[in-house]
C-alpha cells in the first residue's frame, strides 16, 4: 500500500527520533521506521546502560581510594543486582520512545526499510513516498574475520550478561574495550585486553593512555599488546585464543571490541544513487547525500567528527533547521569532547598534544600534574594529569586533555571556553563556588 509523507526517517535512535519529532512539531507529515529496538543504541544497549554499570565502578573506586583514610571496607559489586538496576533504565525505553513519537504526531512503522528504484521506501507491505528521506540507521559492532569468529560476543552481549564470568577477554583496544575492562575488573573478573599493535586508544594522547593503562594494570587488568590473534577454539568452560606464534590464552568469554560499522547494506542505496564508503554514507555540508532528496546523519555517516550521541543530536537539530528553512548555512560543528569512561577517566577536546608538539611555533603545550591539588587529593586520587594547549598568537585555549576521576566535568568546561574564545583574563574575573572543579580552572589556564 502506498503512503505519502513530507519526510520519512529511517532509524529511531537519538538522531532519527530528534529529527522526526522536531519536523512533526514544525507541521510536517512525518513517518519513522525502526527494525530493532525503538530508541536505538544509546539508551538500549549503549552509553546509558554502560554508564549505569560504571556507577558501581566509580563507587568502588572511591571507596578503594579512601580505604584506611576514613573507610575500612570496600564494597563488592553484585553483578546480578547491578544488571537488574540497569534494566530499570533500559526496559521501558522502546515503548516510551514509540509512544513519544506517536504522541508528537509521527507515524511509526516497524520492519526493514529498503529503497526501491522508484525512489520510494519499502517497509513490509507498505511503500512510502516522501519529499525527503532521512537516514539515521546508526552502526553496529564489527567482527574480526578469523577462524572461530562465531565464538565472539559483542558489546550488546556484555550489557546483558546475567553473570560475570571468572575470566573475560576483550579483543581490540578502543574506548569500548577499556570501559568494559574497567567494569569487569571491578565486578571481580580476571580481565584481559588484546591489541594487535602497541597503540590502544590511538585517537587519544599516548602519554595519558600509557598512564591510564598503568592505573588499570595496578587494579589487575592484563594488557597483551602486539598480538594478532588468528583463532578462537571452543574448550571446556570457555575458549582458547591463539595467534600464529606462541600466544595462547584461556578465557570463559571472548568479546570483539574492534569498532563499529555503519548500517547501510539493507537499505539498497544503489537503487537511489546514494554514495557511501566503508565508513558510512557520504554527505555534503548540508547533510545531503548524492541524491538530493535523501539526507543522512548520526553514526551512519562517513565523517571526521566522532560518532557520539551528542554529535548525532547536534546534526538532527541542524538538519531540521535546514529543512524548515531556518538555516541556510552549512553545518558548523563546535568543539567536540571525546571521552573514555574508564578508571580514571580520559578525555580530550580541540587541538591535540601531538599536534601542538609537531607545531611548536603555533602552539604552547603545558602538562600539569594536579595529583596533589586539593580537588584530587581530598579523595586520594592516584593520578590527575591535565594537558593544556594554547594558541601562541592569541593566547587562547584551543585544546585540552585530562586524566582523572573528574575529567568528564573538566573537559566540558574546557570545551565551553574554547568555543567562547574565553581569554585567561576573562576567566580570572569569574567567581565559582569553592572548592569545586570549576574553581580550579584559572590554575590550569592563566
Amino acid at each position: 500500500m502506498k503512503k505519502n509523507f513530507d519526510s520519512v526517517v529511517i532509524g529511531s535512535g537519538v538522531a532519527g527520533r530528534g529529527a522526526a519529532s522536531s519536523l512533526a512539531a514544525a507541521g510536517k507529515k512525518v513517518a519513522i521506521v525502526e527494525e530493532d529496538l525503538w530508541g536505538g543504541t544509546c539508551p538500549n544497549r549503549g552509553c546509558d546502560p554502560k554508564k549505569v554499570l560504571l556507577s558501581a565502578v566509580e563507587a568502588r573506586d572511591a571507596a578503594l581510594q579512601l580505604q584506611e583514610k576514613g573507610l575500612h571496607t570496600v564494597p563488592e559489586v553484585n553483578w546480578p543486582d547491578l544488571m537488574a538496576f540497569k534494566e530499570t533504565f533500559t526496559r521501558p525505553v522502546p515503548e516510551q520512545t514509540k509512544d513519544s513519537l506517536q504522541s508528537s504526531g509521527v507515524t511509526t512503522f516497524f520492519g526493514n526499510a529498503s529503497f526501491t528504484p522508484k525512489q520510494t521506501l519499502q517497509v513490509n507491505e507498505d511503500e512510502l513516498e516522501a519529499e525527503q528521506f532521512i537516514i539515521a540507521t546508526g552502526a553496529r559492532p564489527s567482527f574480526l574475520d578469523i577462524e572461530g569468529k562465531e565464538h565472539f560476543l559483542t558489546s550488546n552481549d556484555f550489557l546483558t550478561l546475567p553473570e560475570m564470568p571468572k575470566t573475560i577477554t576483550f579483543v581490540g583496544g578502543g574506548y569500548i574495550a577499556f570501559e568494559f575492562a574497567a567494569i569487569a575488573n571491578a565486578a571481580g573478573a580476571e580481565v584481559h585486553l588484546i591489541q594487535h599493535n602497541d597503540r590502544p586508544l590511538k585517537a587519544f594522547d599516548k602519554e595519558l593512555v600509557d598512564l591510564l593503562m598503568k592505573q588499570l594494570e595496578a587494579k589487575g587488568v592484563n594488557f597483551h599488546l602486539n598480538i594478532e590473534i588468528t583463532k578462537i577454539t571452543a574448550a571446556e568452560n570457555g575458549f582458547v585464543i591463539t595467534d600464529d606464534s606462541d600466544f595462547q590464552l584461556n578465557s570463559n568469554l571472548v568479546f570483539c571490541t574492534t569498532g563499529r560499522i555503519p548500517n547501510t547494506e539493507a537499505l539498497h542505496l544503489e537503487n537511489v544513487g546514494v554514495e557511501y564508503d566503508k565508513k558510512g554514507i557520504l554527505v555534503n555540508g548540508y547533510l545531503q547525500t548524492s541524491n538530493a532528496a535523501i539526507f543522512a546523519l548520526g553514526d551512519v555517516l562517513s565523517k571526521k567528527q566522532p560518532k557520539l550521541t551528542p554529535v548525532s543530536s547536534f546534526e538532527a537539530d541542524y538538519l531540521v533547521s535546514h529543512l524548515t528553512e531556518k538555516q541556510s548555512e552549512p553545518i558548523a560543528y563546535p568543539s567536540i569532547p571525546t571521552m573514555v569512561f574508564s578508571g580514571p577517566k580520559l578525555t580530550q577536546v580541540g587541538v591535540t598534544a601531538e599536534t601542538a608538539a609537531d607545531n611548536p611555533n603555533d602552539y604552547e603545550l603545558s602538562t600539569i600534574d594536579a595529583t596533589k591539588w586539593f580537588s584530587y587529593s581530598r579523595t586520594n586520587e592516584p593520578i590527575s594529569t591535565v594537558k593544556i594547549i594554547t594558541d601562541k598568537k592569541t593566547g587562547l585555549l584551543v585544546g585540552a586533555a585530562c586524566l582523572n576521576n573528574e575529567a568528564d566535568e573538566l573537559i566540558n568546561y574546557f570545551s565551553r571556553m574554547i568555543d567562547q574564545k574565553m581569554s585567561a583574563e576573562e576567566l580570572s574575573k569569574k567567581v565559582f563556588a569553592y572548592p569545586t572543579i570549576a574553581s580550579d580552572l584559572s590554575y590550569f589556564y592563566s
